[in-house]
């Protein structure tokens, strides 16, 4: 897939981006693990998720965060790397002008960007986050979470403990017109070490579905 090197925040960032078939193909922005403890573009889950959006004719676009990789600047804990999610998906959008769909998806510190970034762009449709870090940072700004989306977590999760995410998963579903699909991966560790068909298998269903259900299929 094109490696491709866009304009950031704070310099040049690194990425791998895919372009969707059909007409004004649904985009896809894929978030990557903590940048500080070896999280990068290329971990194997959040190679799954891109794969899985790229499968299902998305623009799917997946990218190092500042000071991983070829990516410029320096680990900002958080709000750097909030910004430079926002730049990535202006750029796939200047691509994808006209996508009937928006869809984000982040894994561990990938999951807690990608759930700030949907509260400030109106135009995602639906998330696929998995293992969001709901022991270590705080979640309180999803008051309400403006859409519905997939939540994923593995019981055997030696970093995120089960509890504390289907806590998270309770408050966001008892909010008006939001649905989460909590999906408890039994066994599973933090880095769904032989999990990563399920998650493709369960993201594919999940997104197909709720994409039906919006009419952008």
């Amino acid at each position: 897939m094109p490696e491709v090197i866009f304009n950031g925040p704070e310099g040049r960032l690194e990425g791998r981006y895919q372009h969707g078939s059909g007409e004004n193909p649904p985009v896809a922005l894929v978030l990557h693990p903590h940048p500080q403890h070896g999280g990068n573009m290329n971990n194997k889950v959040v190679y799954s998720v891109f794969h899985t959006f790229t499968s299902m004719g998305f623009s799917t676009l997946r990218f190092n965060f500042r000071g991983v990789g070829r990516s410029q600047g320096e680990y900002d804990f958080g709000t750097g790397e909030l910004s430079d999610a926002a730049s990535a998906l202006d750029w796939m959008q200047s691509f994808n002008a006209d996508a009937r769909a928006c869809w984000i998806s982040g894994f561990s510190f990938g999951a807690w960007i990608s759930f700030q970034l949907l509260m400030r762009r109106p135009e995602i449709t639906g998330f696929v986050n998995i293992a969001p870090p709901a022991n270590i940072f705080d979640f309180s700004f999803l008051a309400p979470c403006p859409v519905s989306g997939m939540v994923i977590q593995g019981t055997a999760d030696e970093i995120v403990p089960e509890p504390d995410v289907a806590k998270l998963a309770e408050k966001l579903s008892s909010q008006r017109y939001v649905d989460i699909d909590y999906v408890k991966m039994r066994g599973a560790d933090h880095f769904f070490s032989n999990y990563l068909e399920r998650i493709t298998d369960r993201s594919k269903k999940y997104v197909t579905k709720r994409m039906k259900e919006l009419g952008k299929n």
